[in-house]
């Protein structure tokens, strides 16, 4: 499908894998140039050569850890032309109160939560001088579904969709849309080490995921493209309609 993105550029966090490479070649395979950001440099640029051995667009890296703020206006001032930004760059570890402690629980919300609040203080700065871009955020189905397994994400998640809306429903006054989607458990190596996780916690036995997943869409786990090829029509003029909303993936 031809989502009419040819030619634009997107920045894409957490781009070296799972979710964020699997938005990286969607947008690829719409002709956008991209500019990935990620903490380690040799997945990113395995995810570049990658990419461009199936693409002819261009492919900028930035090996990156975005919980600190001037790191994040650094790669927001490289990447000032960005017409699409997709913040999708979080690590939060699963677990209960009593299992997450306040240094790791600050931790985890430096990069997923403050991480997407600087960045797209930043990336909407640009965007609003020139009048025009697109912000989707990448959140999450535990922050309408928040469990005692997973307290820190969904309490996490569900601010952030609380963020997305709000900007969202102001920002198309000065041409900018920020939308965001809630995906479910998806394929990628983090969802599977949090599966086991909750399983231990809710059943004692870390191998019991089908268990976990029993109580989501269709029982099962969704692949990191199918996210992306969601997140690719959101950044698109097919989906200018939308800003302020953020779509479930799940249930």
């Amino acid at each position: 499908m031809n989502l009419g993105l040819d030619g634009k550029t997107a920045l894409i966090t957490g781009g070296s894998k799972g979710i964020g490479r699997a938005c990286a070649v969607a947008f690829a395979a719409e002709g956008c140039a991209l500019h990935l950001v990620a903490r380690d440099k040799a997945r990113l640029e395995a995810a570049r050569e990658a990419i461009r051995a199936e693409h002819s667009v261009a492919v900028h890296i930035h090996a990156a850890d975005l919980r600190d703020g001037e790191t994040v206006r650094r790669v927001a001032a490289a990447c000032a032309d960005t017409d699409i930004l997709v913040n999708n760059a979080g690590d939060i570890p699963g677990g209960s109160i009593d299992q997450i402690d306040e240094a790791h629980w600050r931790h985890a919300w430096d990069l997923k939560v403050f991480g997407y609040i600087n960045m797209t203080r930043e990336m909407l700065a640009h965007m609003r001088a020139r009048g025009r871009g697109v912000i989707v955020n990448v959140i999450g189905m535990a922050g309408e579904k928040p469990s005692w397994e997973y307290i820190c994400g969904g309490f996490a998640n569900a601010g952030l969709a609380a963020f997305t809306k709000g900007l969202g429903s102001k920002s198309p006054e000065f041409g900018v849309r920020v939308v965001g989607v809630h995906p479910p458990a998806t394929r990628t190596n983090r969802i599977t080490a949090l599966l086991r996780t909750v399983a231990k916690d809710k059943y004692g036995d870390e191998s019991r995921t089908e268990d976990v997943l029993r109580d989501g869409a269709f029982g099962r786990v969704i692949e990191p493209e199918q996210v992306a090829e969601t997140v690719a029509f959101l950044a698109s003029p097919r989906a200018s309609h939308l800003s302020g909303v953020v779509l479930n993936l799940g249930t």
